[in-house]
């Protein structure tokens, strides 16, 4: 495993929440540890994309997973995390819509 720190935490941070359903799997780990099953329901994906989108956070070290039993539950990897998410949906933006596409894309 490698540690950072700093620009490439942000980084990785900026890359998992850039898709949607990675995007809410955090805010819903930010809520409370689940199952990857559960997650899959409550956001209207299959579990395949869940699995897939949740190995992507895990390798980026936004999430681990915890061994419950025969199951493998997920949760946020630092509880700061949760903080900081929040805070981020805090956050009210002036953006310029000839800079920036309603799906937060820079236009050329």
């Amino acid at each position: 495993m490698e540690t950072l720190t700093h620009a490439p935490v942000l980084a990785r941070f900026g890359y998992a929440i850039s898709d949607p359903t990675r995007a809410r799997t955090l805010l819903a780990l930010a809520d409370a540890p689940a199952y990857p099953s559960d997650l899959a329901d409550s956001l209207g994906v299959s579990r395949q994309s869940m699995s897939n989108h949740l190995a992507c956070l895990r390798g980026c070290g936004l999430v681990v997973a915890v061994p419950d039993g025969r199951r493998t539950r997920y949760e946020l990897a630092d509880a700061r995390l949760g903080h900081a998410i929040q805070d981020l949906i805090g956050v009210v933006l002036a953006v310029d819509p000839s800079c920036c596409a309603p799906d937060g894309t820079c236009l050329p």
